[in-house]
C-alpha cells in the first residue's frame, strides 16, 4: 500500500511541477518598438577614436598626472560638441572634473544626471609591444576600436556627448535639468576624496537633489546555450556596488639571526593568521538582486530546463553552496577576502621582527569597514595582531528596482530586444555612481554595449578594444533614456 502511496505522491509531484515549469515565463507585456534615432555613427566613431588618442591616465599620486592631457582633452570636447558648449553651462572642479547643466522647462521637476569619468588606467610597462594596436592612437580597423578606455570608459562619454549634441541639433529641450557629470580619477579614488565627490558636495551645497543616475556598470551581454538558454541578451543594471578595503595586518617578534630560529618566526604565525582568514569566509546570502536574476533567466530557459528553474526558491540552499565554490558567482553573495601582498626580514638570513600582509576585502551592501576588522579579530587565533586600514570605502546602498528610472531603463532595452533579460546585479569594481547616494537614491550602472564576456576581460588590459558596431546603437539608448527620463 505504502508503495502506491508513495509512487502517487511522487507522480502528483512531478505533474504540478510540470504544471509549474509550463507557467514559468516572463511576463507577458507589449513594450513596443524603439523610436527611431538619428545617430551619426561616423562622427562617433572618429570621436571616440580622439578621445582615445588624448592619454588622460591618473595615478595615485596626483604629481604623476599630466593636467596638460586633461586641459587637452576638454579642448577636444568644446571642438567636437560646439552646440553642448553654447546651450550647457560648464564648471570645471578639483582641477579638472567636468559639470554640464541642460537646463529644462520645468524647475520644479527634480533633475537627472548622467555619469562617466574622464580618466584611464596606465599601459603597463613592457606590454606596449603586445598591442595589436598602439594603447592611445584610437585606430579603427572596421570591426573594432582599439585603445586604453574604448571600453572604460570613453565609448560611455563619447556616447553621453554624441547623444545630447544630437539632440540639441533636433532641437529637443528637456522638461527636466540634465546634468553630465565626468569626473577625473574614477580608476584611483577608493576613499572617496576626488573628483566625484567634489562634483557631488558642489551639487549638494546648492540644494540640488536628483531623480536619477546613471553611470558606467552592467553591460549587453549575448547568451546563446543550447538546449537551454537560446538566442538571449543579458541586460545587467548595476543597482550596487561592493565596497573596498585593504588591511594591513601585522605580527611582531623578537627577530634574531636564522640560526637559531624559534618554532614559529613572525612570518610562521603571519601564516597561521592567512590560515585563518582564508579557512573563515564570511557568511553567504542570497540576496533579493541574485534571486532577481535566477528567475529572470530561468524564465527564458526553454522548457525542459524550466522544470528546474521554477524551483528556484526551493533549491536557494544548492544554488548557494554551488555558488560559493565558484569565485565569480561567491562574489556575488558575500564579502570576499584576497589575501595580497606580504612582507617579512630584509635578508635571507635574518629573523623578522615584524612581518606584515595585506588583505583586500569586498564588502557586501550591508557590510561595513568596522564589521570587516570585527571578523579578522574574531577569526584569528593570534589576538595579538595589529590590524590597520590602509585604504577604504564602504559598500553602495540597493537602488530599488521598481523606481521610474529602472523602469524607464528595462522598457528602453525591452523595445530594442524582445529576447532581452533584464536583471538587476551587484557591480564588483567601484563607480563614481557612489560618491552620489547624498544627492540621490535612485542610481543605475548600465553602459549600453553589447559586447562579450571576452571582450570584457580586456577591460584595463592588453588590446583593450570595443566593437565598432555597438557605438552607433549606444548613442541611440542615451538619447531615447535622455527624452524619456527627462520628462515628468
Amino acid at each position: 500500500m505504502w508503495r502506491y502511496i508513495v509512487s502517487g505522491a511522487v507522480l502528483a509531484a512531478a505533474a504540478i511541477t510540470a504544471i509549474k515549469a509550463a507557467k514559468f515565463v516572463p511576463e507577458k507585456k507589449d513594450y513596443g518598438k524603439a523610436s527611431e534615432e538619428k545617430v551619426d555613427a561616423k562622427r562617433a566613431q572618429e570621436n571616440l577614436s580622439k578621445a582615445i588618442s588624448i592619454p588622460t591616465v591618473s595615478y595615485p599620486e596626483k604629481e604623476k598626472v599630466d593636467f596638460s592631457q586633461f586641459e587637452k582633452f576638454h579642448k577636444f570636447l568644446e571642438e567636437a560638441y560646439p552646440l553642448i558648449h553654447k546651450n550647457l553651462t560648464k564648471e570645471v572642479v578639483n582641477e579638472a572634473s567636468l559639470i554640464y547643466c541642460w537646463k529644462g522647462t520645468r524647475s520644479d521637476l527634480e533633475p537627472i544626471a548622467l555619469l562617466s569619468h574622464q580618466d584611464v588606467v596606465p599601459v603597463s610597462s613592457g606590454t606596449e609591444a603586445d598591442w595589436e594596436h598602439p594603447p592611445f592612437e584610437g585606430v579603427n580597423d572596421g570591426e573594432f576600436i582599439w585603445g586604453r578606455g574604448a571600453l572604460d570608459m570613453k565609448n560611455h562619454l563619447i556616447g553621453v556627448m554624441e547623444a545630447v549634441e544630437t539632440l540639441l541639433e533636433e532641437g529637443f529641450v528637456p522638461e527636466r535639468d540634465v546634468y553630465l557629470l565626468f569626473g577625473q580619477d574614477e580608476e584611483v579614488v577608493a576613499s572617496g576624496n576626488g573628483g566625484a565627490k567634489a562634483i557631488m558636495e558642489t551639487l549638494k551645497a546648492r540644494g540640488i537633489h536628483f531623480d536619477s543616475i546613471i553611470d558606467e556598470g552592467g553591460a549587453i551581454l549575448p547568451i546563446n546555450i543550447k538546449g537551454i538558454l537560446e538566442n538571449k541578451e543579458l541586460v545587467g543594471v548595476g543597482i550596487a556596488e561592493k565596497g573596498y578595503t585593504d588591511y594591513e595586518i601585522t605580527v611582531t617578534a623578537k627577530g634574531g639571526h636564522s640560526s637559531q630560529p624559534p618554532k614559529h618566526s613572525a612570518l610562521g604565525e603571519l601564516a597561521e593568521v592567512i590560515e585563518d582568514l582564508e579557512n573563515h569566509q564570511f557568511k553567504a546570502e542570497l540576496l533579493p538582486f541574485v534571486r532577481d536574476l535566477f528567475s529572470g533567466l530561468g524564465r527564458n530557459c526553454t522548457y525542459p530546463a524550466r522544470l528546474v528553474t521554477c524551483n528556484i526558491p526551493l533549491l536557494q540552499p544548492v544554488i548557494k553552496a554551488v555558488m560559493k565554490q565558484i569565485p565569480p558567482a561567491a562574489c556575488l553573495v558575500r564579502t570576499t577576502t584576497a589575501v595580497t601582498m606580504a612582507e617579512g626580514s630584509p635578508a635571507a638570513n635574518v629573523l623578522p621582527q615584524k612581518a606584515s600582509v595585506i588583505v583586500n576585502f569586498r564588502q557586501m551592501p550591508g557590510v561595513t569597514v568596522k564589521d570587516v576588522e570585527n571578523h579578522i579579530r574574531k577569526v584569528c587565533r593570534n589576538k595579538d595582531i595589529e590590524v590597520k586600514v590602509l585604504k577604504a570605502k564602504e559598500a553602495s546602498k540597493f537602488s530599488p528596482t521598481d523606481s521610474r528610472a529602472f523602469k524607464i531603463i528595462e522598457e528602453l532595452c525591452m523595445q530594442d530586444n524582445s529576447n532581452s533579460v533584464v536583471a538587476p546585479y551587484l557591480v564588483m569594481g567601484g563607480t563614481d555612481a557612489c560618491y552620489y547616494e547624498p544627492i540621490c537614491e535612485n542610481i543605475y550602472r548600465y553602459s549600453p554595449y553589447k559586447v562579450t564576456v571576452g571582450l570584457l576581460r580586456c577591460t584595463h588590459a592588453t588590446n583593450e578594444r570595443i566593437p565598432v558596431d555597438t557605438i552607433a546603437p549606444g548613442v541611440a539608448f542615451f538619447k531615447r533614456y535622455i527624452r524619456r527620463a527627462s520628462a515628468e
